[in-house]
């Protein structure tokens, strides 16, 4: 007996080990399911890591993002209530089977093809280093405030928008507020601009203003492939794809639909499809205090959604002209809303939205 009784009291060692290790697992897990979970918009800086979270009830939203390799903060991706992104993952986290065209439509942006005779838009670090000289980048400045909510949150940043040779032209101060509700989510951008030294002239031009990249299914399907040309004469090509599962539609405010929408003004503009079973509704909404209201709509079938009141000379074949001026110290104020909807909408359903838009942002 004892020769065997260091054995006997190392296996009862071990099991007594085993209960505590099991003991202490189960009153973890146990603390974690009585806790109560996260509830409301929450929004959370991550400054060196180059972002800001947004999520509800504990699930992810979208996040402000700045990060090295694009030439402008963004907020990628987007999500419905359900977790569905509706953003494109190119180029920050690419998904299979989507198009790798236009490197510089990521997430949701803000920002112009001609300002002072600069392209912002365009800009991306897949540029050869002598085309991105003569382009201008958007950078990221600073957080000014963050805010948490029951039913929304607010972001508010500081951008300068900066040209080639080094030199800010504008400041910009950008607040979004993120909102949530039962297969709603929704996101506001008011974004003033102020010229700083200088007189800022943004020229129309048809890259312009607040834009996003739709995931794969929110496309129109294509009927064959597309090449398509920027303000400086460069031209990219859009393949035909497959259109499997592709169900993508534009209607605007005005009742045009499909591509007939590009080049026209309306109200609003929504964008439905399906994501498998499920349907989708993306809108965003013009407010009547914006410049160029109603907005043109730069809508395509390929994915790009955007909204741009300063091209007005392009999109009317020269029977108008804007060229939007700003003197030194002078701003202007954009006022957008991004609503996406799990689910079917109807053209009086955003509408309505729209005119509640407007009331309640001033």
């Amino acid at each position: 007996m004892k020769e065997n009784q260091p054995y006997q009291t190392q296996i009862f060692s071990s099991i007594c080990s085993c209960l505590a290790v099991t003991s202490f697992l189960l009153l973890t897990a146990a603390s974690t399911l009585a806790q109560p979970k996260a509830q409301g918009v929450s929004v959370s800086a991550n400054e060196a890591a180059r972002r800001v979270d947004i999520l509800v009830d504990g699930r992810a939203f979208t996040s402000y993002i700045w990060p090295e390799t694009q030439k402008k903060p963004v907020l990628f991706p987007l999500n419905a209530s359900d977790g569905t992104p509706v953003t494109r993952g190119f180029p920050l986290d690419p998904r299979a089977g989507e198009r790798v065209d236009h490197p510089h439509h990521a997430g949701l942006w803000f920002n112009y093809g001609d300002v002072n005779g600069v392209d912002f838009w365009n800009n991306s670090d897949t540029l050869k280093p002598e085309a991105q000289s003569k382009m201008g980048t958007v950078k990221h400045r600073r957080i000014v405030s963050t805010k948490s909510g029951k039913d929304s949150g607010e972001l508010v940043v500081e951008m300068d928008w900066i040209m080639p040779n080094g030199k800010p032209i504008l400041r910009e101060t950008t607040r979004f507020v993120f909102r949530a509700g039962p297969n709603t989510r929704a996101v506001d951008r008011i974004t003033s601009l102020t010229a700083l030294d200088e007189r800022v002239v943004f020229r129309d031009n048809k890259e312009g203003v607040i834009g996003m990249r739709v995931r794969r299914e929110l496309e129109q399907p294509s009927k064959e492939p597309l090449v398509f040309t920027d303000a400086s004469g460069k031209a990219t090509a859009v393949a035909k794809l497959d259109n499997t599962g592709v169900s993508g539609e534009y209607l605007s405010s005005e009742g045009l639909k499909g591509d007939a929408v590009w080049g026209t003004r309306g109200r609003w503009t929504m964008l439905a499809g399906m994501v498998g079973q499920n349907p989708l509704v993306l809108a965003i909404l013009d407010h009547p205090k914006n410049p160029g209201y109603p907005t043109y709509w730069h809508a395509r079938g390929y994915g790009l959604f955007a909204a741009n009141p300063l091209g007005q000379e392009v999109f009317s074949n020269g029977k108008e002209k804007l060229n939007l001026t700003l003197e030194p110290k002078q701003s202007v104020t954009f006022r957008h809303r991004l609503l996406i909807l799990s689910g079917t909408g109807t053209s009086a359903q955003i509408d309505d939205q729209q005119k509640r838009f407007a009331a309640e942002v001033k």
